[in-house]
């Protein structure tokens, strides 16, 4: 049995698509799948249900879940601490951020952490929020920062991570000032967020909620808070965007309010760590957040 193997049952679980489950994983699917099967010759069962709309577990695949991803973080998690003890490798924290949070809210709340003790040395992934819940879930990293919300539960189980609310954040729907409103009746054109985006799956609920959601009209999307913030600035539609990233283009008036506040969304910044014991420091960095 090979880890990668299990690196791609936990992948392919979270994603329930073989395309982008090898996407994730950086081989082509005929590749990946030989190694799903591969794992499930060893297990002697199989662990997926394969379909024309994708791959869900089957009750051997869910009852084996957990204990893969728990596996598998325990293995990467010993690495580390063998090579920090053999010298090999700085005092490091492993963090993986979304898009908007690591140009945004990142670099100043690591600041404020610093008031409390000197960070020996950081190392930052960042990508979409599918991305980074794979890296927390794999055991590449140690913490995950991202936007939450409590109606969208992270797709990982909950009672085997815990998390801090370290921040705040608000989802506006902004257009560019001289944009044209749309007219009465009309949907406007809507600047969306892919379904591998965190924000994303925030505003999907929310507009769940709504008995009378807003028609939308969506003509570009993207999984980057960054590009719809460049798309709505060019008067392309208008976007939910969040206010860390947006602020400034408010504030001088280059973007303004596409929709009521009615349609603003409170999101929390949360912090996430697995349950399982972490380095000295980086527990110790827990502790003082």
């Amino acid at each position: 049995m090979e880890l990668v193997w299990l690196e791609d049952f936990n992948v392919l679980a979270q994603s329930g698509n073989f395309s982008r489950a090898a996407e994730l994983r950086h081989v082509t699917q005929p590749a990946f799948s030989r190694r799903i099967r591969a794992l499930e010759t060893w297990v002697g069962v199989d662990l997926f249900e394969r379909t024309t709309q994708g791959a869900t577990l089957t009750d051997a695949g869910r009852h084996m879940l957990d204990n893969a991803q728990e596996m598998t973080r325990r293995l990467y998690q010993m690495r580390q601490e063998a090579r920090e003890v053999a010298g090999k490798q700085a005092r490091t924290l492993h963090f993986a951020a979304t898009h908007s949070l690591s140009f945004t809210f990142f670099p100043g709340w690591v600041r404020a952490a610093e008031r409390s003790g000197p960070l020996e040395a950081i190392r930052l992934l960042s990508d979409n929020m599918s991305v980074c819940e794979h890296m927390l879930l794999g055991g590449e990293v140690q913490f995950l920062l991202c936007h939450q919300h409590p109606d969208v539960p992270p797709r990982f189980a909950a009672d085997q991570f815990q998390s801090k609310v370290v921040g705040s954040d608000l989802l506006v729907p902004l257009r560019a000032r001289d944009s044209e409103p749309a007219a009465p009746g009309i949907a406007p054109p809507h600047l969306a967020y892919t379904a591998e985006s965190g924000l994303g799956r925030i505003i999907a609920a929310r507009l769940r909620k709504e008995d009378r959601p807003p028609t939308l009209n969506t003509v570009f999307s993207s999984h980057l808070a960054a590009v719809l913030l460049s798309m709505a600035q060019e008067g392309k539609g208008f976007a939910w965007l969040p206010r860390t990233l947006s602020e400034a283009e408010v504030v001088n008036g280059k973007l303004v309010r596409a929709l009521d506040e009615h349609w603003d969304i409170p999101v929390e910044i949360r912090l996430f760590r697995p349950n399982t014991a972490l380095s000295d420091f980086a527990e110790d960095f827990w502790a003082k957040l």
